[in-house]
């Protein structure tokens, strides 16, 4: 006990000194309760033997480092998530999460870590429409989407007729339920941001494509209790690892590198 104490001791003084030394704030071995979903591939996600890993479990890894936190864990579904964090369940919400306005009024968000496109998935063999508009004018042709994500909004507002109901928008509760759909035939189309739509096609052998142009861009950010005193810290943790390059090191390593499914 006293040996591990004494590791401990020393694992946190060394971790004091690298914030020191890149004049970041210090948060002296706080415990950071950070909640996800584990369903967004490459930012988190669960591999073959039910690890969980992406960009941003090595993001968070980088800034607990070098600003002197520890992590603990949680899950959550991606609708219960701002809630909760509103409530103050958790300190700290990732998955992907884009920064709006009304986002705002419920949750603090950090500085974006990440900025990306909203992108149309389809099957490989897809040849009934090419982009937003041939997709809408056929009535028969459905898309996938998780109720209240960027990708709900924008199938709604920049592809179809801005009808929250509409028919045509078949709702899961997960991104990877939806991508399934699309797989086996059942819906013709989904949405996706870059990060997660270029990953998914690289590994599908030709089995998915992308079609059309971006649909819009949109910044990540983490989220918050409103009021957290954990924002300025991530802020200048999050400044830090772009400036240095980790953010691009990440970047390679999961939308370049790593190949989903293996």
């Amino acid at each position: 006990m006293k040996l591990t104490a004494a590791f401990a001791g020393l694992t946190l003084a060394f971790a004091a000194t690298i914030a020191a030394a890149q004049d970041l704030p210090d948060l002296a071995g706080r415990e950071v309760v950070v909640v996800t979903e584990n369903a967004y591939p490459p930012l988190q996600f669960l591999d073959k033997e039910g690890k969980a890993i992406g960009w941003e479990y090595d993001a968070m890894a980088e800034l607990a480092k070098r600003l002197n936190f520890t992590v603990k864990y949680e899950n959550i579904s991606w609708d219960a998530m701002i809630p909760a964090v509103s409530e103050g369940q958790y300190d700290l919400g990732m998955t992907g999460i884009t920064i709006k306005d009304e986002r705002k009024e419920k949750v603090d968000f950090s500085d974006p870590y990440m900025r990306s496109e909203m992108l149309m998935i389809v099957r490989g063999d897809e040849t009934r429409f090419t982009d937003a508009a041939s997709f809408a004018a056929n009535p028969d042709l459905l898309v996938s989407a998780q109720p209240g994500t960027s990708p709900f909004y924008a199938a709604i507002y920049n592809i179809l007729d801005g009808n929250e109901e509409n028919p045509r928008v078949v709702k899961f509760e997960t991104f990877g339920a939806g991508l399934e759909a699309l797989k086996v035939g059942d819906v013709d189309l989904t949405l996706s941001d870059s990060t997660a739509a270029n990953g998914y096609v690289a590994a599908s052998n030709g089995g998915l494509k992308i079609i059309g142009a971006p649909l819009a861009s949109e910044d990540f950010g983490f989220i918050f209790p409103k009021g957290s005193d954990l924002v300025a810290p991530i802020n200048a943790g999050i400044a830090a690892l772009k400036a240095d390059g980790t953010f691009d090191a990440l970047n390679k390593k999961w939308f370049l590198d790593y190949k989903m499914g293996e």
